[in-house]
């Protein structure tokens, strides 16, 4: 059905009127649309580059037997629980420079102009972080899972012949979870480019255009423009993307030929 409407003129409230490719023809030369798709790019590489060296390194020490790391844990994945509204509410309390924990800063620290969700860079990273706060326990979990089937007779092999800590985290753990990390890259990759509460709420794409997304935009152009027909194709283009973005990184990695990595143990 929205690929039909991304063929048509329509307001949301009379009979969609076709207009062939007129949609997708501005799309093509659409500067917002441009924009849109740079800043969707960038925050999913930042997303990437933020959660996964974080989640990899949490899911690690939770693999651990230790009752105080099982304790941390169940605390750490209490945001995952939660609901993104929810949380992006929270947050942009917390960074409202007049009545929230901002506020309370700069008048410690005697700072100036300390709103970071006035900024544009400032504004793309808070959507980082408040998704990597919300997002990092349930890539945690499934670090947690593989590393906790990881052999411990590797362990105990590399310590016998003096490997330390480090050296077994490099040489041991991550070889074995490169299939983890695969998993754990596409659905973070894809989720990343299919954000919008969290932009909704804390930002409404701003400032200015500085965090309008490709989600973002559908959401403009069908909800506040009542421009559903292009709203459409922009949401046909977005599942396009996300799909060609997640069946690559399954090719690229050998995602889809990957074996167990306890095969023939």
């Amino acid at each position: 059905m929205v690929f039909y409407l991304s063929f048509t003129d329509w307001d949301g409230l009379a009979n969609p009127h076709w207009v062939g490719g007129e949609n997708w023809s501005k799309l093509w030369d659409d500067q917002r649309m441009r924009d849109a798709i740079w800043l969707s790019v960038l925050l999913t590489v930042l997303s990437w580059a933020v959660q996964t060296p974080l989640a990899l390194l949490l899911g690690v020490w939770a693999a651990g037997k230790q009752r105080n790391r099982a304790v941390l844990s169940a605390i750490f994945f209490l945001p995952l629980l939660a609901s993104s509204v929810a949380l992006g509410l929270l947050w942009k309390t917390i960074f409202d420079s007049n009545l929230g924990l901002m506020a309370q800063i700069s008048d410690w620290f005697n700072l100036d102009n300390a709103d970071p969700l006035g900024s544009e860079s400032g504004a793309l990273w808070v959507i980082v972080f408040v998704s990597a706060w919300q997002w990092v326990p349930f890539h945690t979990l499934i670090y947690q899972g593989g590393a906790r089937q990881i052999p411990r007779s590797f362990y105990d092999a590399a310590s016998i012949d003096g490997a330390g800590t480090v050296r077994q985290f490099f040489t041991i753990t991550l070889p074995q979870l490169r299939n983890t990390i695969v998993t754990s890259s596409v659905l973070m990759v894809v989720g990343a480019l299919t954000y919008f509460d969290t932009v909704l709420i804390i930002t409404r794409g701003g400032p200015g255009d500085a965090t309008t997304i490709v989600p973002y935009l559908m959401y403009k152009e069908g909800f506040d423009s009542f421009n559903l027909g292009y709203a459409s194709a922009v949401a046909v283009a977005l599942v396009v993307v996300a799909t060609a973005v997640s069946l690559l990184m399954v090719r690229l990695t050998g995602f889809s030929r990957m074996r167990s990595t306890r095969e023939g143990m």
